[in-house]
């Protein structure tokens, strides 16, 4: 009986020694691996910390430059949205109830009647202008034009033909004289003394009254048009414009009008319907 004992006992610290020889079990399921958020290129899970810590930083970085590029292509469509995209040529509807009035002129619109703004003799001679080149003939690829009437104290102040036109020479017609170049016309003139500012360009894009005015060399603020000093008040298409007065855009059949001092005239428009643009 004691043997057999004996014999058990040294059995137990037999299959005791083994065990422990052998280590723990392991599991038959293979080390875990740390997966990515596409399920590609996984790390074992155990066999390398810098390595999982490098997949990490992959990861991350990855997930940080979608979420700037779906960030700047969101701000890219709101800019788009706010400016409306690409220039247009179609005229948006007019509010305005008065129509210019004076007598016809060589474009079908009428001849505006006073004492100009300022005198054609500023205005640049062939050198480019904010991006916008003089060239031997014009450009038609986008033609549409934008009238502009000035009103200093309640008084009409024409605008004079030849601006933006080197060297104007006058062409005598029925209706008055209408001005051609003979050396070079820039992408925004001047043809007759009524009001019509011609933008013919090589290309469709962008161009505003401050551009006008800076070709006409003539300042454009918020309390300045020309020499003309004091309160703005602006209209486009009949709406009151609150904005820069340098940033209204030149487009298809469009009235702005300019008020310096007072009274405010009431906002006209060209019956562009009648004209030869």
């Amino acid at each position: 009986m004691k043997n057999s004992r004996n014999k058990s006992a040294a059995a137990r610290r037999r299959a005791t020694a083994a065990r422990t020889k052998k280590g723990p079990s392991q599991s038959t399921a293979g080390p875990r691996r740390l997966v990515g958020p596409d399920g590609r290129n996984s790390v074992p899970f155990g066999r390398d910390a810098k390595a999982r810590a490098k997949q990490r930083k992959r990861y991350v970085v990855g997930g940080a430059g979608a979420a700037v590029a779906a960030l700047a292509a969101a701000l890219a469509a709101a800019l788009l949205a706010v400016l409306g995209g690409t220039t247009s040529a179609q005229p948006r509807s007019d509010t305005a109830t008065s129509m210019v009035s004076g007598p016809p002129g060589p474009e079908g619109v009428p001849i505006e009647v006073g004492q100009p703004l300022a005198s054609t003799s500023t205005a640049a001679t062939g050198s480019t202008v904010d991006g916008i080149q003089c060239n031997s003939t014009e450009q038609v690829v986008y033609h549409v034009h934008t009238h502009l009437s000035v009103y200093v104290n309640g008084v009409l102040r024409p605008l004079p033909a030849g601006v933006g036109i080197v060297y104007p020479v006058a062409q005598q017609t029925a209706e008055g004289p209408f001005y051609g170049a003979t050396q070079c016309y820039y992408w925004l003139h001047v043809h007759a003394q009524d009001g019509v500012i011609h933008i013919e360009s090589p290309t469709q894009r962008g161009y505003t009254l401050g551009d006008f005015f800076d070709i006409w060399n003539q300042p454009l603020t918020a309390t300045q048009v020309g020499p003309a000093r004091g309160k703005l008040t602006v209209f486009v298409d009949g709406r009151p414009y609150r904005g820069n007065p340098r940033d209204v855009q030149l487009g298809s059949h469009e009235d702005v009008q300019i008020d310096v001092g007072a009274p405010v005239v009431t906002a006209r428009k060209v019956n562009w319907s009648q004209t030869q643009l």
